[in-house]
């Protein structure tokens, strides 16, 4: 494998364990702010991390479910998404964990002159005061940077990865994307850039076919392979 001219990045569940610690008290907290009788508890909030993309669709999933109406639903589900956004922002960001190796990861490639890029799910704000509160030495480093504001990631209308290769001037075969979920692989190998899936405890049982390495730490991330250009993809069939 060539040493790749730019690395692109998921955030939650790839760069920092913050979908437990950050986006679940941020969601408990709104529902109390909006009087809603929900308080999601890890093992339930982890189980619709798996079913479904953004906290907004799995609270939409999750009053449907308990009977609430159209109307009454998105009137929540749209007074939520600011309220559990400035939560996130300006308190419970500065709860979530960056995940073990993840920081000595990106100075490397820093040192190494690769270009960094971010792709993610979530709005483009959080991302910024996660780089700010986490990685403050490199909250410059990733451009671009594009979250929800951008478009959409995931899905048959999933277009953020081409579009920050468009951004980027590069062709996909010069870039590699970290990736911790099958969603977000699936979006990566869409767009054709080869990638490496750093799993954690919700995404290891997922399908990473065709993946040129599935993690299960960043530990096991040889970068300096990855930049010697000695990296040896496996052969990756996770099919269940």
């Amino acid at each position: 494998m060539q040493k790749p001219a730019a690395i692109i990045f998921d955030v939650d569940g790839t760069i920092a364990d913050s979908e437990r610690y950050g986006h679940l008290p941020a969601c408990n907290e709104a529902f109390r702010i909006l009087g809603l009788p929900l308080q999601w508890e890890w093992p339930e909030f982890r189980q619709l991390l798996e079913q479904m993309q953004g906290n907004a669709n799995r609270l939409r999933h999750v009053l449907r479910n308990m009977g609430y109406g159209a109307a009454d639903t998105e009137a929540y589900v749209e007074a939520f998404i600011p309220i559990k956004k400035e939560l996130y922002i300006n308190k419970y960001v500065h709860q979530t964990r960056l995940r073990p190796g993840v920081e000595a990861v990106i100075a490397t490639l820093v040192e190494a002159g690769v270009r960094l890029a971010i792709v993610s799910t979530s709005h483009e704000k959080q991302i910024h005061q996660l780089l700010v509160t986490k990685l403050p030495a490199y909250k410059d480093v990733f451009q671009p940077v594009l979250g929800k504001e951008s478009g959409q990631k995931t899905g048959e209308e999933g277009m953020l990865y081409e579009k920050c290769l468009d951004i980027l001037g590069l062709p996909a075969a010069d870039c590699l994307v970290f990736e911790d979920s099958a969603a977000g692989f699936k979006a990566a190998r869409k767009a054709g850039i080869p990638t490496i899936v750093v799993t954690n405890d919700y995404t290891a049982h997922e399908d990473f076919t065709g993946a040129l390495q599935v993690a299960t730490s960043w530990a096991e991330v040889d970068v300096a392979g990855i930049l010697a250009e000695k990296f040896q993809p496996q052969q990756i069939s996770t099919k269940k």
